[in-house]
Parts: C-alpha cells; sequence; structure tokens
C-alpha cells in the first residue's frame, strides 16, 4: 500500500509493477539480471478520490498517457528493490505535486519613484558616455 497522505492511499493491485533489464553501460551481469522497474497506474481505474483524478488528468506530463496512465520507469540503482522504492516515491511526488494549487499572479506596476530613479540613472550613465568622448587624447 502507498500512502500518499493521512486520508488518501493506494492499494497494492492499483500499481502494476514490472521487473525489466536495465539500459546502459554495464558489467558481466546486466543482461542477465532485471534490476529496473516500469510502473503503470491507471488513473480512471483508481480509488483516488475525483479531485485528484481531474487535477492528475490536467497535467501536460509526457509520462501521463493519453489514455490516462501513469508510465514511470526506475533503473538509478543496481537492486531492484531500491528501482521499485524509487519508483513509487516518484509517483507519489507525481500525485502529491499535482494537488498543489498555484496561487494567481497578479500584474502590478512599477511605482512612480522607480521610474523616475530609473530615468535618473540612465541620465547619469548618459552623461559619463558624454564626458568620455569629448576628452582629447
Amino acid at each position: 500500500m502507498l500512502v500518499i497522505s493521512n486520508a488518501v492511499s493506494l492499494a497494492d493491485w492499483e500499481i502494476e509493477l514490472i521487473a525489466i533489464r536495465a539500459q546502459g553501460a554495464g558489467g558481466q551481469n546486466v543482461n542477465k539480471v532485471s534490476s529496473a522497474i516500469h510502473l503503470r497506474f491507471d488513473i480512471n481505474r483508481s480509488s483516488l478520490p475525483e479531485f485528484y483524478k481531474e487535477r492528475l488528468l490536467k497535467l501536460s506530463d509526457s509520462r501521463i498517457t493519453k489514455d490516462g496512465v501513469i508510465v514511470l520507469k526506475s533503473q538509478q540503482h543496481r537492486t531492484q528493490e531500491m528501482n521499485r522504492e524509487e519508483a513509487l516515491s516518484r509517483l507519489k511526488q507525481l500525485i502529491l505535486g499535482a494537488m498543489v494549487i498555484q496561487k494567481a499572479r497578479r500584474a502590478t506596476k512599477p511605482t512612480k519613484g522607480s521610474k523616475v530613479r530609473r530615468m535618473d540613472k540612465k541620465n547619469q550613465r548618459g552623461k559619463t558616455k558624454q564626458l568620455r568622448g569629448k576628452v582629447d587624447m
């Protein structure tokens, strides 16, 4: 069971974990051991609350298919168990990240004082350039 929050948890049957061979360079053992983990989680069939499902399906994440299935591949670690734990923690982070509501950004205007200071600095820079150009060599 994967605990997402105090009120939300996922049963083991909802998460499909498949052991596959890891890609990349390796030693003598690389072609014999399936140490990478392929995680599949169907959002629509899950027991998540509707609010969670809606937020997850709205995400524009390449790890979520058009059918609403989250696909994660973990192959960072040497052992299958460590890769399994990492895949589950990444799934948890993805679900929790979808629940964060971004604060609406309000456009602001610069104050009159900041405009005056900016113009004064520009004038100063312009005057020093003029003085540099007038120096005879």
